[in-house]
């Protein structure tokens, strides 16, 4: 995704970003982006905890039994 980004690259993304924000908003904008990160990864964790307790309470579907196998021919 980032291969092609060297230092000098990340040196003027990081030039931009302080003429856009300045010195005194990066404290604010970095704890944000943080926080925002945390809640991000929170809810994840809870989506995957209840993805796993739902699949154990979901019926086969009929379409998967052996009982019958199809004949060849």
């Amino acid at each position: 995704m980032f291969a092609g980004l060297t230092g000098w690259h990340l040196l003027i993304i990081l030039a931009l970003v302080l003429l856009l924000f300045g010195a005194t908003k990066l404290p604010a904008l970095a704890k944000s982006v943080g926080q925002s990160v945390r809640i991000f990864k929170g809810e994840v964790d809870e989506m995957k905890k209840d993805g796993d307790k739902g699949d154990k309470n979901v019926p086969p579907n009929p379409g998967d039994t052996t009982d019958n196998p199809k004949p060849n021919v």
